[in-house]
C-alpha cells in the first residue's frame, strides 16, 4: 500500500527543505498508513515481538527515514510498530539534547 502522489511528494520535500517535517505527521494520508500499520501489527512492538516479548506499540516507525527517503514516507512496507524504548534505540540522536538534571542537595542556610 502506497498513498504517495507527486503532489504529496513535492509538499513533503518542501517540508524537509524548510525543516518542518513534523507537519507531515498530521496529514490525512499518514494517519491512514499509521492506522493500517497498527491494525496489521496488532498494535504490538515488532522488535519486542521478534525477541519473544509482548509490548504495546507507542508509535509507527519509518524503517528508512523520511528525510533521506521521502518517496517511501507513505509506503506501508516501510513502517513498523515500535514501543518507545525500541524507537529510542533506533534514534539515539533524537535523545542527545535531553539531559535530566542531576539531583543537587546543597544545603543553604
Amino acid at each position: 500500500m502506497n498513498l504517495m502522489t507527486p503532489e504529496i511528494l513535492d509538499r513533503l520535500v518542501e517540508l524537509i527543505r524548510t525543516d518542518k517535517v513534523k507537519e507531515f505527521y498530521w496529514t490525512k494520508e499518514w494517519r491512514i498508513i499509521r492506522k493500517v500499520r497498527r491494525q496489521r501489527d496488532n498494535n504490538e512492538c515488532q522488535r519486542c515481538m521478534r525477541a519473544g516479548r509482548y509490548t504495546p506499540a507507542d508509535m509507527v516507525h519509518h524503517k528508512k527515514e523520511v528525510r533521506q527517503h521521502p518517496e517511501l514516507a507513505l509506503e506501508l512496507d516501510n513502517t513498523e510498530c515500535l514501543c518507545n524504548p525500541c524507537h529510542n534505540r533506533e534514534h539515539p540522536e533524537k535523545l542527545s539534547g535531553y539531559h535530566r538534571r542531576k539531583f543537587d542537595n546543597v544545603e543553604q542556610w
